[in-house]
């Protein structure tokens, strides 16, 4: 394990909370992530179902949780089922969590082996009335991938048909998006790396260079300091390639005058960062460049301020479009007409910055969060306008990760990234 784990406190007060808004008589099953296959033996790096990490910490694979707060016996009111390991395993792949191991790492005392999953599973269904499920929910997921949850959901319904069924999902998305001071910790570590990647692409970028050059000084950096990589795939972006929202080709080479616009976050512990930068790959901004730079920049900052307890995503997003309606206009892009004229379902400002401005963040780069309901304190967002001008050749992005406080406005996780003009030119004249 590359990370130092978080103390299982956690993990059982994220599971008293989920349990705490179960209905009576009903158990709660969550399932690994499966290995991957890609072709032949192959398989893809394994990823852990972030909900069981929530409530466990276990970071393995073929784990399952049961949580049944009415049981009639107490030792099953949290029951963790682990692959069983031997001598095998031990020589191919390493060590697996021992039941002693994964007692001290979870917090639950209860802990069997995943073969005995079925026996002891039909012999708790029969005191339970209801089951929840544990579907993936989430408002970009997408679902061409048949889980291990999907086959035990399917399982469990052709087993257990006169059972009444409940969703995890309503329960999680709350429970996720309000962070506890462990997890803002953890995502901090992961700020944390991702700046020592951007200053070392400061000190390396120069004209020339491909983008996957500047990716791989990235992967090098967050490796060397515990982290398993990227949080997500990362998007290096020079030129015109800017104008592309998810541009992750990273083939192409960097050419003198060119923006870079990097997205990059390193993950730590499961937990992930979201950085964008955009900067000149030889050191200095054009005035064109700067102008629009700056705009950009000022939307970012007064679009961090709305961000406290109360506020409604959708109204934030309608705020933070008359701030970048002023900037567009200042810039020449939109003119007065054009607002006047604008359809109300897609403004004008949706020309050059078509994409939201925030997201929750945690486990998940877009984690988990009702946008129906308002902002609370401890839920961590990204705060990342742009201006894409294609006719003009290049695109800039600025992002930074933000705490929601109780009072006063969100704490900035990655304040001690450069992100001023001047600041970038400096840093990269010392090179």
């Amino acid at each position: 394990m590359r990370y130092k784990p978080l103390p299982a406190s956690l993990y059982k007060r994220n599971r008293q909370k989920f349990m705490n808004k179960m209905k009576p008589q009903s158990l709660a099953v969550f399932n690994s992530n499966d290995i991957y296959p890609v072709s032949a033996d192959s398989t893809l790096p394994f990823q852990q179902h972030r909900d069981i990490f929530y409530l466990t910490g276990v970071d393995q694979e073929e784990s399952i949780l049961v949580l049944f707060p009415d049981a009639p016996d107490p030792k099953h009111k949290e029951i963790l089922f682990l692959r069983e390991t031997n001598d095998h395993i031990k020589i191919w792949e390493g060590e697996k969590l021992t039941k002693e191991k994964a007692r001290e790492l979870t917090g639950i005392e209860t802990v069997y082996w995943t073969h005995e999953f079925e026996k002891i599973f039909r012999d708790l269904m029969r005191h339970a009335d209801r089951i929840y499920f544990n579907t993936n929910e989430h408002y970009r997921a997408s679902h061409e991938v048949e889980t291990r949850e999907d086959r035990f959901i399917k399982w469990a319904k052709k087993e257990f048909p006169a059972h009444k069924t409940e969703r995890s999902q309503p329960i999680l998305q709350r429970l996720r998006s309000v962070k506890e001071p462990e997890e803002i910790e953890q995502i901090q570590r992961a700020c944390d790396i991702t700046e020592k990647g951007f200053r070392r692409v400061l000190d390396k970028m120069r004209p020339g260079l491909y983008e996957y050059e500047i990716e791989a000084e990235f992967a090098h950096e967050f490796l060397r300091h515990g982290s398993k990589g990227f949080a997500y795939t990362p998007i290096i972006a020079s030129g015109a390639n800017a104008n592309v929202l998810h541009y992750i080709q990273n083939d192409q080479k960097i050419q003198d005058g060119d923006l870079v616009l990097i997205d990059v976050g390193a993950e730590y512990g499961n937990w992930s960062s979201d950085l964008t930068r955009t900067i000149p790959a030889n050191g200095r901004f054009t005035p064109r460049q700067r102008e629009v730079y700056d705009a950009v920049l000022r939307v970012k900052n007064k679009a961090a301020k709305l961000l406290k307890p109360g506020i409604y995503i959708p109204d934030y997003h309608k705020k933070v479009g008359e701030y970048m309606t002023e900037e567009l206009l200042k810039l020449g892009l939109i003119t007065e007409e054009d607002v006047k004229n604008q359809n109300p379902d897609w403004p004008a400002y949706k020309k050059y910055f078509m994409h939201g401005t925030s997201h929750h963040l945690g486990l998940d780069t877009h984690d988990y969060g009702i946008l129906e309901e308002p902002v609370q304190a401890g839920m961590v967002f990204t705060v990342e306008p742009g201006i894409y001008i294609p006719e003009e050749g290049f695109g800039i992005r600025l992002e930074d990760d933000y705490v929601v406080q109780p009072e006063g406005e969100p704490l900035n996780l990655m304040a001690s990234i450069p992100i001023e003009a001047d600041e970038i030119e400096e840093l990269m004249r010392k090179k």
